[in-house]
């Protein structure tokens, strides 16, 4: 059977339950059992094979009470992001390399109705007076939606599909990101307290790494996570509160910030706080946390190298308060950050880290970096694949200070 042909068919089946079938009172149950024997009836005469006919009817339901066509690309657990480009265009991430998928929604009108159910599901809301807007599916997937006319080829829809085993230390270490000997430095390091930053471009897997960082944290200790939209998985804590941003409602009100949900954390006796992602003003907040006593806490940001997140700290706390002098601005980023792990995708589409190095402090008007572990590529390297391994440096760790306080004994 042709992809049109399959199309006409569901679009039938659609038509005829919507005239025929009380929907409102039905069960789920009961509408999918509908759905299959309208399906086998229509089929009768038609050769079909067994994945068209599956095919069919989740269409079909999916249309009714799921996110339609969406349903059947986030059930394959091989597709890491989705991309849709208005209605006719769809792009999905597969193995790190992106493909164009042969399907399209019915109509812009359709995909609009599920970018309001998904939207809906988590209490906010979209429209042409707040085209924008950053959200999750019930699974705990990334949203982002824009809708026209901010978007000129139709309602854009970016999804950052969620791992459904949260991400640990010993699978970095199965997808050769990481060493176990240097997963045990940086448990010492988590343990010690030391404020970790994790940087790295877009895709690079910065919150998969700070998930599986985040495992490392005792299990007693009270944990504060901070999120544009919550997709941290961290289990084993008992003492954990997870807090979300939320935008403005229709009428521009209402809006919490990670700015505001910091400063509120703060009241409520954390030990650690952990923010998803720094990327504006409140960067000065998480630093004059991390500086009142807050040791522990983890952050990541968007840079292209360890250099280069401190200059961007520098910026985003210009944000928050522009009148602050540079030079109490970096004092304030040597002080407060103890270790900075840059991470990044490499020219085959791999997710290396790249750097593990340490914040000495502050002089002449500088912060002083003190690279631990640094990635080098071997002799097996070749244009398509990237062959190499961390190696540690040979400079010797100086801020060894809350290590001593934990007593923990161990050289890194």
């Amino acid at each position: 059977m042709q992809f049109q042909q399959e199309q006409d068919i569901v679009a039938e089946i659609k038509k005829y339950i919507a005239e025929n079938l009380p929907l409102s009172k039905m069960s789920d149950e009961e509408l999918e059992e509908q759905v299959e024997n309208i399906t086998a009836h229509k089929l009768e005469n038609i050769y079909c094979s067994i994945e068209q006919r599956v095919s069919i009817v989740q269409q079909v339901y999916s249309s009714i009470r799921g996110f339609g066509l969406l349903d059947s690309i986030l059930t394959d657990d091989t597709i890491t992001e989705v991309m849709i480009n208005g209605p006719d265009n769809i792009f999905i991430e597969q193995k790190g390399r992106l493909f164009k998928l042969n399907k399209k929604f019915e109509s812009q009108r359709r995909l609009e109705d599920i970018i309001q159910r998904i939207v809906g599901l988590a209490g906010r809301e979209v429209n042409q007076a707040n085209p924008i807007c950053d959200t999750r599916l019930p699974d705990g997937s990334r949203v982002n939606v824009v809708l026209p006319p901010i978007a000129l080829c139709g309602p854009t829809i970016t999804i950052r599909k969620f791992s459904k085993t949260p991400m640990t230390i010993e699978r970095l270490i199965q997808y050769g990101s990481l060493t176990q000997e240097i997963a045990d430095k940086l448990e010492l390091l988590v343990r010690a307290k030391f404020n970790i930053f994790i940087c790295g471009g877009t895709g690079s897997g910065k919150t998969t790494f700070l998930n599986a960082l985040s495992n490392y944290i005792p299990h007693d200790e009270r944990v504060i996570t901070i999120e544009d939209s919550a997709e941290l998985q961290i289990t084993g804590i008992d003492n954990l509160v997870s807090l979300e941003t939320r935008n403005a409602n229709a009428s521009g009100a209402g809006q919490i910030t990670i700015r505001d949900l910091i400063k509120s954390s703060l009241r409520m006796r954390p030990e650690r706080i952990i923010v998803g992602e720094v990327r504006g003003g409140e960067a000065l907040d998480m630093l004059q946390a991390m500086n009142t006593g807050h040791d522990g806490s983890l952050s990541t940001g968007h840079a292209n190298s360890t250099q280069d997140m401190l200059s961007r700290l520098e910026t985003m706390v210009l944000q928050g308060a522009a009148g602050l002098p540079l030079e109490a601005i970096r004092q304030q980023i040597a002080s407060a950050v103890d270790i900075i792990i840059h991470l990044s995708r490499l020219r085959d589409k791999s997710r290396k880290t790249m750097e593990i190095t340490e914040v000495v402090g502050y002089k002449d008007g500088q912060i002083i970096l003190n690279p631990l572990y640094v990635f080098e590529e071997d002799e097996n390297s070749t244009l398509d694949k990237v062959s190499g391994s961390l190696k540690r440096t040979s400079n010797p760790m100086q801020n060894t200070f809350k290590l001593q306080l934990s007593g923990i004994k161990t050289e890194i």
